[in-house]
Formats: structure tokens, C-alpha cells, sequence
């Protein structure tokens, strides 16, 4: 399998702090000079650090980074890993639930039908009633009601797309399985990316989010044999890229496109291209186009993201 063939040039970023020696918090986070992991993650994690009140009122020592878990940066090998991998990505997917239906109830075509039916309410028990307010508040309520269930049902798709994410995702045409690249804060998985290398002859056209164009589905040729030249002038292609909820936005999710374009340029070439497939994980939409506005922007900024890191590792060859 692919994954196997990877795990002797994969490197295992862990903090390690056992060496140091400073007396504050801040100083351990600054006195690591080769810290290859998101110092923001730690300095999130160091904010958040909640002290007991016998701590506070007697002369123990404060906690330190000591306590708390390393962030690990690697490739999983194991089918529980890789389990927990798609089940991280069938959260996502899940959760874009919550995200579509917060568009529909605050997009204005949804908000004036919501409003003219709470007219008509208003008409029916103040005015036609004489002011019955019993009747007001009763058929108000239930027209809310069957407001938010009807959202509810609209959107309810995006969990049977979760539920529809099997272990065959991960196989190719070929029967290999795709690179699954995981982040683990302590024995917790938090990130998964899903990473597919292909050959040059793949009859694919660029990935989308680097130098144009999107990943179709078109056939691959099957080969078992996966010698060290065979991607070479290839390129990966990310088919999935999140973490948990809780640990967004505090630099994990760069670290493993980093870690993408590292296993992407070394087994495919120093100018392979990488980029987001157009079928992505999260690409499938239940709604409308006009209701996925918010989507396609988390799109583009993470096509953005993409082409941050790749500028980086550009940068470096020159």
C-alpha cells in the first residue's frame, strides 16, 4: 500500500521540551528555534490553561508546558487510525448541516416568507379575532416552528453524505489506498488530511488550488508496482483537509498542508503540483448554488492557504 511505502521518510514532529531549561512559560515557547509545530497552538493552549483555586492561594508551582500532551505530526499506518481519520471527515461533512442552515434562516428570501406568514398570523388572530392573543401566540409559534423544521429537512442531506463516507473512499482504481496524513494532540486524533499521489500518466487534469484547472474522475492506470520513480512528474492531489472544531484556526491545518507539499515534492518531483481535488470530501452540495455562498468562499480560502504554503516551499528552492 502507499502508506507503508512512505513511513521511512516521514518524520514525527513532536514538541520536546525535556531539554529546556527557562522559568517561564513564554520563554520555553521562544527559546525553540527549530519548532516545527504551530507556536500558536501552544500559546492558545497556554492562555486557556486553567489553574485550580488551591493553586492560586498557596505557593505550588504554576503548571507548565510539561503537562500538557505533544502535538504529533505523521502518517497513519493502521486501519483504527485511518477509521478515526474518516470519521473526522464525516464530521465535517456533517457539520456542514449546521452552516446551511444557518444561511437559509438568516437569507432574505427565507426571512420574507417567514415574515409574510407571521403577517398573516398577526392579521388572522389580532385583527379578524379582535385581539386574541392566545391565538396570536400559539399560531406564531407553531408557523416558527414549521420554519425550522423545514430547514431542518432541506439540509438534512449533508448527513446521509456523511454517513455514505465508506473505507472505499480511500481506494484507488487500483485497489491502493490513499496517504492519510494525521495530527494527534496527545493520543487524540484532531486533524486529517487525505492525500492522493498520481503518476504522470494519470489521465487527470490539474488539481484545483494550485496553477488552475480541477481533478476529474477520469480512469488511472493500474500498476502494482510502486517503485521510487514511478510518480515522478506526478503530482497529489488533497482530497480532504480538516480538524476538529476546537482546534480550528490555531495553525494545525497549515501544518499538515505542509506536510502534504513535503511528501507531494519529494516522491513526485521538486515542482509537482498540488493542490484540492474538485471532488473533494466536502465539494458535494445539497442546496441550491445560491444557497452556498459560504461554501464556495471556505473554498477559495482554502485554495489561498494552499498557495501560501507552496509559495513557501518555492521560495526555498530559489
Amino acid at each position: 500500500m502507499v502508506a507503508s511505502n512512505h513511513m521511512a521518510s516521514v518524520t514525527v514532529t513532536e514538541l520536546d521540551l525535556s531539554a529546556c531549561h527557562p522559568n517561564t512559560i513564554v520563554d520555553r515557547i521562544n527559546s525553540m528555534p527549530g519548532l516545527k509545530t504551530s507556536t500558536a497552538f501552544f500559546t492558545f493552549l497556554r492562555a486557556n490553561l486553567v489553574l485550580p483555586h488551591s493553586a492560586m492561594s498557596s505557593n505550588q508551582p504554576l503548571s507548565t508546558l510539561d503537562d500538557i500532551p505533544p502535538l504529533t505530526l505523521d502518517i497513519l499506518t493502521t486501519h483504527e487510525d485511518k477509521v478515526d481519520a474518516l470519521k473526522l471527515v464525516a464530521d465535517s461533512i456533517a457539520q456542514q448541516r449546521q452552516q446551511a442552515s444557518f444561511h437559509l434562516i438568516t437569507h432574505p428570501l427565507f426571512l420574507s416568507l417567514l415574515a409574510g406568514l407571521l403577517a398573516a398570523v398577526y392579521q388572522f388572530a389580532w385583527v379578524w379575532r379582535d385581539r386574541d392573543v392566545g391565538a396570536l401566540l400559539t399560531l406564531g409559534s407553531g408557523v416558527t416552528m414549521c420554519y425550522l423544521m423545514g430547514i431542518r429537512y432541506l439540509t438534512s442531506g449533508y448527513i446521509k453524505l456523511a454517513e455514505g463516507l465508506k473505507w472505499d473512499w480511500l481506494l484507488k482504481d487500483s485497489g491502493e489506498e490513499d496517504l492519510v496524513i494525521g495530527t494527534r494532540f496527545g493520543d487524540e486524533l484532531i486533524g486529517a488530511l487525505v492525500l492522493r499521489l498520481e503518476p504522470a500518466n494519470a489521465s487527470s487534469s490539474s488539481p484545483v488550488g494550485s496553477n488552475g484547472g480541477g481533478v476529474s474522475g477520469g480512469s488511472r492506470k493500474k500498476s502494482h508496482h510502486r517503485n521510487a520513480s514511478f510518480y515522478r512528474g506526478g503530482k497529489g492531489v488533497v482530497r480532504a483537509w480538516t480538524t476538529k472544531l476546537r482546534y480550528r484556526h490555531k495553525g494545525v491545518g497549515g501544518d499538515m498542508l505542509h506536510e502534504a507539499a513535503r511528501i507531494t515534492r519529494e516522491k513526485c518531483g521538486r515542482d509537482a503540483e498540488v493542490g484540492f481535488a474538485q471532488e473533494h470530501a466536502n465539494s458535494e452540495m445539497v442546496l441550491p448554488e445560491m444557497f452556498n455562498r459560504s461554501f464556495r468562499k471556505g473554498e477559495m480560502k482554502a485554495a489561498r492557504a494552499l498557495e501560501a504554503v507552496l509559495g513557501e516551499w518555492d521560495g526555498r528552492k530559489r
